[in-house]
């Protein structure tokens, strides 16, 4: 094989030594392999091969995370840039970034738990996704730094006028009173926060980032595989392990990014009666398709948006969707 990629990294022990290794990727024939090498004191290699096979794309996510393991393990690489993707704007986001590595290392438990059932509450009231209302990293700042007034509030990331008017009241009672050992302005994590710990923690946010991005490439292959084997949507849920909802999310995002899924959609649909399909393809045109659950009343009424069948109906009206914006997107393109 041709050695087409290569990096030494290196990682100081505790004892006072050091730990050497390299990351490499070879080609040869249109077969890709990926590999990590443990370099001993006696110049030695020993290999731990990562990935083998014809894919650029999916041994690249598997570099990418792979090689963010082994840098929140401690290694360095003494070649930056070594993740081949876009870097992000590191001395512009590095500020809001540790303000979230300190909120996530040093947040009020009991406080955090108390926004989580306050927001649970809030979403089942206004019926909305409770990372609609804040994410779990916008509840983990206010719990670290407890913002007793607007003012302080609209400092932390993620809030805006808009947030802050809306939910602002209900978010200050429950910081009220509490203790905090520090106030605001928050420069002073800059200064508190040791270099070490913070990258360790960038490190930490690259492997999840990877990982999840890894496992969308494979979900997204799974399904093409599956499509063109003329597989249903209940053989490949036993064959990954993946619930119907995360596949149908998939499929949706396949049909976005412009694939041709309608063989599976024609599958799964072929059990719904045909004047039912009508019934809810109306509904899109007279109500839009940007919400689900007012086409669902629509067609069912209000008792058919709940019980056992609920969730094979939102199923069957997001494939339906699917064909809905297919059309909508091939009228404007032929206008």
């Amino acid at each position: 094989m041709q050695n087409v990629f290569m990096n030494r990294l290196v990682k100081e022990n505790v004892n006072g030594g050091s730990s050497i290794a390299e990351v490499w990727i070879c080609e040869a024939a249109g077969t890709w392999q990926l590999g990590w090498r443990d370099v001993n004191d006696s110049s030695r290699a020993e290999d731990s091969i990562w990935y083998e096979g014809g894919s650029w794309n999916e041994m690249l996510y598997i570099y990418r995370h792979g090689l963010a393991v082994k840098l929140g393990e401690g290694y360095r690489p003494l070649i930056d840039g070594i993740f081949h993707d876009e870097e992000e704007h590191k001395a512009r986001s590095q500020p809001v970034q540790k303000l979230y590595c300190y909120s996530e290392l040093n947040y009020n438990e009991e406080l955090y738990n108390e926004l989580c059932a306050w927001r649970r509450k809030k979403a089942a009231v206004e019926r909305k996704a409770p990372y609609f209302i804040a994410t779990n990293r916008l509840l983990r700042l206010i719990s670290a730094f407890v913002p007793l007034t607007v003012d302080e509030l609209l400092q932390l990331p993620g809030v805006g006028e808009n947030k802050a008017a809306e939910y602002g009241t209900e978010l200050l009672e429950l910081t009220a009173n509490r203790e905090r050992d520090r106030g605001f302005p928050l420069d002073w994590v800059q200064e508190l926060l040791d270099e070490q710990t913070y990258e360790s923690w960038v490190y930490k946010q690259k492997e999840l980032k990877y990982k999840q991005d890894l496992d969308k490439y494979r979900i997204k292959q799974m399904l093409l595989r599956g499509i063109v084997e003329g597989k249903r949507l209940e053989q490949m849920e036993q064959e990954s392990g993946l619930g119907r909802r995360e596949l149908v999310e998939s499929l949706e995002q396949l049909e976005k990014e412009g694939y041709d899924v309608e063989l599976l959609i024609a599958g799964e649909l072929q059990e719904m009666p045909k004047a039912e399909q009508e019934d809810v393809w109306n509904a899109f045109e007279e109500l839009g398709d940007a919400l689900l659950k007012p086409v669902l009343q629509r067609v069912y009424g209000q008792e058919g948006a709940a019980g056992p069948v609920m969730e094979l109906r939102y199923e069957r009206l997001r494939l339906i969707r699917m064909r809905f914006r297919r059309e909508a997107e091939s009228r404007r393109n032929a206008g």
